[in-house]
């Protein structure tokens, strides 16, 4: 009997409604069914499941800008599995992202269930912890439509300027071109730069620095000024003139001596931003490396015994703020392992950028405890890394200042000034965790006023000022954040967009537009001077962020940009020329027909064709020779390549016949000493023949 009653009791909770837990991924899923257990079915939708469509405008900008969506192709089976599981389920959790391109998702998955509008079936949590989605559970609310709208108003727009302007660019300049809003702003920021640079009239300048000993102490020190007032050095003539003034022979005065103790502060935890921009800067990764490592460790990582676990906070956003839980577990942990004094009473606030919407936290681990090299096992080289910056960041902001002892020593002889300033490290602070750039002492000798130092040598040096620096990813975010230009969730998605469209490149890290980037440029600053102008698109962002607060009608806002921009679309079918990008002589013949081959414009850059195509579709790689023979083979061209991670490498012409590679430019000479091949290595300071087997170097070339 008791048998029968526990079986009886085992198929009725096998044959009881579950309920349906939808989300965006299969890993955010596995983690979020762990933590609900057997009465919940958690799926995924893959991310979006209805868009407008690809092949036209799809909004109705006569009827109040209608978006027409439809389900995106290739969702078939995951819908159809989403609407069974939905149709037998108790009740359905929409648990998409906490944004508006989640809330988005929940109610594009709303209407697709057709489940009612009133339901409170929105579940949003910041964190994937088991605290945090067990909480979330307990209070669902109905769809956000004032998030919903702020997305749906921004989607629109964006198809309206894309889905205007690239027909007119595929019609007058070629195929497979695009604009956008935000796209238009980045890549007129790095051709902006780029004019600066060729605009730019470098100046000459010239520095004293000076070996100085007091006794047996040696410093450095450089020239100030003349007559305790600082003092610039424009040519050489300026140069002799101090250096005519005093005798180097006889020593300097020191005329003051001033010690301070100076504060440090750790930086506020990573908003989105701020994190693409120190993996950037720290780890080189790009931004879209950057987010897809936060997307993985956000969602939920396998940390053995304790199966999925999300190990950071929700991973878009623009605010610095910080639960008290948080920094609770934070000052418990710091004063457990560096000790109290490595805690602050005040952690550090940041500022919150121009029109930040403060939605979410900063991003930050779910759990102190989980430090870096506890989880280093479980996670990928790129997601060890990301983590270990986003945990030391975070902690660091928690601690107190690092604090430094400086020491400035001013020295006269005859008029003429020079100045020496030192600093050592007083106490570590923040820095025990998260070093920026490591700190080097710089200690002075013990110096009072009215001391004696000699000048043992003193060393000229001319300089000529630098134009300003071409975009790093990193620099190109932080100003596109400045300006008000974008948010979090669309920094990395354009700046890989102006890649593929080949408008600009990555040399050397740094960005550079391409000739068809620059004709682009050009049309849309003649035809369509608002999508570049900064202050109208950051303006736009701040009424998509009061769409969020109810404060506009998103209809309304549409209809506000677009009426002005469709008379300029109109004004520019009427007007614009067709651009022909000429086809360059390559300067030798088709190997296949014997017509004249070109250059042409591609996709991807330039490439060899011939000029009888389409009838011979003859195309070649252009590659750059650097005059060397392949020092391997001794019959092909060592020619310039490129890797997948766009670094420089050295090979040979006849690969796969020759193999020959290397990283290190060849020069073509061989080593005196053992017969190899010498390259052309970039060190600091200059470039260095060596040879690659380290048994011979010359000096280095600055």
């Amino acid at each position: 009997m008791a048998t029968t009653t526990k079986s009886t009791t085992k198929k009725k909770r096998q044959s009881a409604k579950k309920k349906l837990v939808i989300v965006e991924s299969p890993t955010k899923a596995k983690t979020i069914q762990k933590y609900l257990g057997r009465t919940y079915r958690v799926i995924a939708s893959k991310g979006h499941v209805r868009d407008l469509p690809k092949s036209k405008m799809g909004v109705d900008v006569d009827n109040d800008f209608e978006p027409h969506y439809i389900s995106i192709r290739g969702k078939g089976e995951t819908i159809k599995e989403l609407k069974a599981e939905a149709k037998k389920a108790k009740n359905v959790y929409l648990a998409s992202d906490p944004d508006r391109e989640g809330e988005s998702i929940a109610w594009h998955l709303s209407h697709l269930l057709g489940l009612k509008e009133d339901d409170k079936n929105r579940v949003a949590f910041h964190e994937i912890t088991k605290d945090a989605v067990k909480e979330a559970f307990k209070n669902p609310r109905e769809i956000d439509m004032n998030l919903v709208d702020a997305q749906q108003a921004r989607r629109v727009l964006d198809r309206l300027v894309g889905y205007s302007i690239s027909p007119l660019l595929w019609k007058k300049v070629k195929k497979g071109l695009s604009a956008g809003r935000v796209q238009s702003i980045a890549l007129w920021l790095i051709i902006q730069r780029e004019r600066e640079i060729k605009e730019f009239v470098p100046k000459e300048y010239w520095t004293i620095d000076a070996d100085m000993k007091k006794g047996r102490e040696a410093f450095k020190a450089s020239f100030y000024g003349v007559n305790a007032k600082k003092a610039e050095l424009n040519s050489n003539d300026e140069v002799q003139a101090v250096l005519s003034k005093f005798d180097k022979s006889k020593p300097f005065e020191v005329q003051n001596v001033v010690k301070k103790e100076r504060k440090r502060q750790p930086q506020p935890p990573f908003t989105t931003s701020t994190m693409q921009q120190d993996a950037n800067v720290k780890l080189n990764f790009k931004t879209g490396k950057t987010m897809m490592a936060a997307q993985q460790l956000y969602e939920g990582i396998n940390i053995g015994k304790d199966g999925n676990q999300g190990l950071i906070t929700y991973m878009r956003t623009d605010s610095t703020r910080i639960s008290a839980l948080a920094k609770h577990e934070a000052s418990e942990f710091i004063h457990d392992n560096y000790g109290a004094e490595f805690a602050a009473t005040k952690p550090v606030k940041g500022k919150l950028p121009e029109g930040a919407q403060d939605a979410h936290e900063a991003i930050r681990p779910t759990s102190v405890k989980r430090t870096p090299a506890s989880l280093k096992q479980y996670l990928t080289n790129d997601q060890y890394k990301l983590y270990n910056l986003i945990w030391s960041r975070f902690m660091a902001s928690q601690m107190t200042p690092a604090i430094m002892d400086t020491m400035t020593v001013d020295m006269e002889q005859n008029g003429v000034d020079f100045r020496a300033n030192g600093s050592k490290l007083k106490f570590e602070g923040f820095l025990k965790v998260y070093n920026k750039g490591k700190e080097k002492d710089n200690i002075l000798p013990d110096i009072a006023k009215g001391d004696e130092v000699k000048m043992v040598k003193n060393n000229p040096d001319q300089h000529f000022t630098q134009p300003p620096a071409r975009y790093s990813e990193a620099k190109l975010i932080r100003t596109l954040e400045e300006n008000g230009v974008g948010r979090p969730s669309t920094f990395a998605p354009t700046l890989s967009t102006i890649q593929k469209r080949y408008y600009v490149k990555l040399v050397g890290r740094r960005f550079e537009p391409t000739e068809l980037g620059e004709i682009v440029n050009n049309i849309i600053e003649e035809y369509f001077p608002d999508i570049v102008n900064i202050e109208f698109t950051a303006d736009l962002e701040n009424n998509l962020d009061e769409i969020e607060e109810a404060k506009q009608n998103w209809v309304e806002v549409v209809d506000k940009y677009f009426r002005p921009f469709e008379k300029e679309v109109k004004n520019a079918e009427k007007n614009m020329e067709d651009v022909q990008i000429k086809d360059e002589p390559a300067g030798y013949n088709c190997e296949v027909c014997g017509a004249p081959m070109v250059i042409k414009m591609g996709r991807y850059g330039k490439f060899y064709a011939c000029s009888r195509f389409p009838d011979c579709r003859n195309t070649q790689a252009i590659v750059k020779k650097i005059g060397v023979t392949c020092p391997k083979c001794k019959k092909g061209d060592v020619i310039e390549r490129k890797s997948k991670k766009n670094r420089i490498f050295y090979g040979c012409s006849r690969y796969p016949e020759c193999d020959f590679v290397t990283w290190d430019k060849p020069i073509g000479r061989d080593c005196p000493k053992d017969g190899n091949f010498l390259v052309e290595k970039k060190i600091k300071g200059g470039t260095q023949v060596v040879c690659p087997n380290g048994d011979y170097e010359e000096a280095v070339q600055k």
